[in-house]
């Protein structure tokens, strides 16, 4: 096997070797998780773990096509990406699935599957603010020269997501000022937009809650139940977010050190996201506290082997886009697993490789790719000259 990934897979080893477990290890949890599923639409567990498998099958495919492309390849597409992830959130906005009242998805016709817009619009706000960064590292100190164009992405991609999935655009938000600050902006100004965008999102849940029939937020009160059920102990227990969450720290505690064994969780089955934003509780319940500890152990992992390339890169594009990957599958995989302890109130977000979901774990291989792709280019011999080819 070992021979086999290093025969035809170039790059960081630990990455694959990482990467391909928790693929393959998803095919074994989504099938024992999705009971639940099959109780509420229909089918049979295996219908669910097909489906799933052919999503793998497109996200290894993927990362193994972007993993040969020159890093410098991304960079030049960088722009065209991030106008595409704006059409793509444009169209979602308007013809977007619905699923719990959230335009999330896009079904790919003729064949029935979903893609969550967000989940591209990710990858392309990093690769986008990474090449800025770059471009524009000797004009930081100007707002109109530097600053406000490196802004603009952030804050068009941002506001897209956050009507339907505030914690995605949460999430990103910060992710993005991490790598601004790491990319020596100005603190000054940042703190100036941090302001200015409380001040802003104050000003339209006002507007919100003074002319209801506009809609400006549709999930606004979903956004207010989730932090007041988890934070108010005087909420109803038996309301949905309650619910959900204490069933999750009920399946934990069920798990123990050892967990109750693949197939045999009870308390999974009333978890409705047991399989994607419950995930890490379904995990524990199954497989105990020693396998969360080395699921934990496997992403710290991941994200050391991501820096080590990151640190080593040979121009900033490479180190920035490699720390913002790195950051963002981290941040997903910890805000899960504090979701499902009761720490963070509840949200979307699933466990990158694992849960079940294909625009994610195929965004999460593609991200991956982009990663190797770096890390090979290390291990060749092309001159050290080509580092500017980016500047």
């Amino acid at each position: 096997m070992i021979q086999f990934i290093q025969k035809y897979f170039k790059g960081d080893l630990v990455i694959w070797v990482l990467t391909l477990i928790l693929l393959g290890f998803s095919l074994v949890s989504v099938y024992s998780f999705v009971p639940i599923l099959v109780k509420m639409e229909g089918g049979t567990p295996f219908k669910y773990l097909f489906k799933h498998f052919i999503y793998i099958v497109l996200a290894v495919l993927a990362m193994y096509w972007v993993h040969k492309k020159d890093p410098k390849y991304i960079s030049r597409m960088s722009k065209i990406i991030f106008y595409a992830a704006i059409a793509l959130l444009i169209f979602t906005l308007f013809f977007g699935t619905k699923v719990n009242e959230a335009g999330r998805w896009v079904k790919i016709p003729f064949v029935g599957l979903t893609f969550q817009s967000s989940d591209f619009a990710k990858l392309a706000l990093l690769i986008y603010l990474a090449r800025l960064l770059t471009k524009k590292r000797e004009l930081l100190h100007s707002w109109k020269d530097g600053f406000l164009p490196i802004m603009a992405p952030i804050v068009i991609i941002c506001g897209l997501i956050v009507k339907d999935n505030f914690s995605t655009a949460a999430i990103m938000f910060m992710i993005c000022f991490i790598l601004l600050f790491l990319g020596r902006v100005p603190i000054g100004k940042m703190l100036t937009v941090v302001c200015g965008g409380i001040l802003l999102f104050f000003m339209v849940v006002g507007v919100h809650k003074a002319l209801p029939d506009l809609n400006i937020l549709p999930r606004y009160e979903t956004w207010m139940n989730r932090i007041t059920n988890r934070y108010d102990n005087s909420s109803d227990i038996d309301a949905p977010g309650n619910l959900q969450a204490n069933n999750a720290e009920q399946a934990i505690y069920h798990g123990g050190l050892l967990g109750q064994g693949v197939g045999n969780g009870k308390v999974k089955e009333f978890i409705p996201e047991a399989y994607a934003d419950f995930f890490f509780a379904s995990f524990v319940e199954e497989f105990g506290l020693i396998a969360a500890v080395f699921l934990v152990l496997f992403y710290l992992i991941l994200l050391y082997r991501i820096m080590r390339i990151a640190l080593r890169a040979e121009n900033l594009f490479e180190t920035y886009i490699c720390l913002g990957i790195g950051i963002l599958l981290l941040s997903q995989a910890a805000v899960n697993m504090m979701v499902c302890t009761g720490i963070f109130p509840v949200t979307g977000q699933n466990m990158p490789f694992l849960a079940m979901g294909g625009s994610a774990m195929i965004m999460a291989c593609v991200s991956i790719g982009i990663v190797q792709g770096i890390a090979q280019r290390q291990q060749s011999d092309q001159p050290a000259a080509a580092a500017n080819v980016f500047e």
